[in-house]
């Protein structure tokens, strides 16, 4: 379990694989978006499908540990709205890894197409519903802008407490113990 000076090595495992890979395909979806239609866009469609079904399952496992290990505890205090806006930022970074790809599978059933990890399907294309694929659209794409805002302060937060702060919050992410 978490303690109040070391997170557990898969806490820490759990947080920068997500981090990676959310990252990773947020970078990846911008850059899909752009391009024209053609082989190259519907492979690297499939890639970024492929990353948000694996993001699904560990940001999945990842709420069920942070349930069961609690939030972790603050190094050093903070203002009252300073830990108002941590804990928004952290709530929607946690919904976030689950409802991007959950939006992204809305907008795959909805336009027809299967759902796949690498190739292998694992929800068949269907019958096209619009709704579906508005609703996942929609939510995909405001969505990735609010993930961007919120890692983006997650990141900022993470400098503040390393170089200003200096509290060991950021060592304690990367597995190392803090007095």
């Amino acid at each position: 379990m978490d303690s109040r000076s070391q997170f557990t090595k898969t806490t820490v495992a759990l947080h920068w694989i997500i981090a990676l890979a959310v990252i990773g395909s947020l970078i990846l979806g911008m850059y899909v978006e752009d391009l024209p239609r053609g082989a190259e866009k519907f492979e690297l469609i499939g890639l970024h499908k492929s990353v948000g079904v694996l993001v699904l399952v560990v940001a999945l496992y990842r709420l069920i540990w942070r349930i069961r290990n609690r939030m972790p505890e603050r190094l050093s205090p903070v203002a009252a709205w300073q830990e108002k806006v941590t804990t928004l930022v952290h709530l929607i970074l946690l919904a976030g890894t689950l409802l991007m790809p959950l939006s992204g599978i809305l907008m795959s059933m909805g336009g027809g197409h299967p759902v796949a990890l690498f190739g292998v399907e694992l929800i068949a294309g269907g019958d096209e519903n619009e709704l579906l694929e508005v609703m996942g659209e929609s939510m995909h794409g405001l969505g990735g802008n609010v993930m961007i805002a919120a890692i983006a302060l997650h990141v900022v937060a993470s400098v503040k407490h390393h170089l200003l702060t200096r509290d060991g919050t950021l060592q304690r992410m990367l597995g190392r113990r803090v007095a």
